[in-house]
């Protein structure tokens, strides 16, 4: 496990620390001839060497970082045919992340995995995908005949409340899963506030009821899940 966490704490540092911005935007518009792309890769073998600290293990650091090169290259060109950026980055984090994981079992690749999979919280997994999207499809229609009252605030942002409600919905698993009730009251109490003035400027009933309803139903799906979950674990 140190092995792992070793090789993490070097992939953050190369990746998020020790790469400034200017690099990131010469590798976009040079794609392979960014002298920068060999740059991080270097950077990413020092890191690597440094925090492993044995010179036997050069070849863990070495691997790394070339598949870190090639990666990143075919990410420079892949890249720009996503309209969203954040699609090669995330799968970009998988690959490096892969590679550290089959850099730290490659003795017992296939037992490892294999154990990894049985050993998984197949019951939290399902609570936590459910009170994710599954949650907020089910909210969207039980509150379907009521959102055509509210007036659209186009000033929001697009899908925001789906995933404040998301996000809030696996805090509040979270706390009920570590038997900590009283923070899902403070929890509740922080978004009333932050709320309020929205509430108070609108002066829309109608607007207010609707929060509410929402609100209760996204707490309730959260914690009937909390409890699901507790009474089969």
């Amino acid at each position: 496990m140190i092995l792992w966490i070793k090789l993490f704490l070097a992939h953050l540092i190369g990746d998020f620390i020790i790469q400034p911005s200017k690099w990131v935007i010469h590798k976009e518009a040079n794609k392979i001839a960014s002298k920068f792309l060999y740059t991080h890769t270097l950077v990413h073998f020092v890191v690597t060497m440094l925090l492993l600290w044995d010179i036997s293990k050069w070849y863990i650091a070495l691997i790394i970082a070339f598949s870190h090169l090639i990666i990143d290259a075919t990410k420079l060109y892949i890249a720009p045919r996503f309209k969203n950026n954040s699609i090669p980055f995330f799968v970009d984090q998988f690959f490096h992340l892969l590679v550290l994981y089959v850099c730290v079992f490659y003795d017992d690749l296939y037992g490892q995995t294999w154990s990894f999979f049985q050993n998984l919280d197949w019951g939290l997994i399902t609570a936590i995908v459910f009170v994710s999207f599954p949650a907020a499809i089910i909210m969207s229609k039980l509150l379907e005949s009521m959102s055509n009252q509210i007036p659209v605030d186009h000033k929001s942002l697009p899908n925001a409340g789906k995933y404040i409600g998301i996000i809030e919905r696996l805090f509040v698993l979270l706390f009920i899963i570590l038997g900590r009730w009283e923070v899902i009251g403070l929890l509740i109490t922080a978004k009333s506030v932050f709320r309020f003035n929205d509430l108070k400027e609108s002066n829309n009933r109608k607007l207010t009821e609707y929060i509410l309803i929402g609100t209760l139903i996204s707490f309730g799906l959260a914690i009937l899940t909390g409890l699901a979950y507790l009474h089969i674990k």
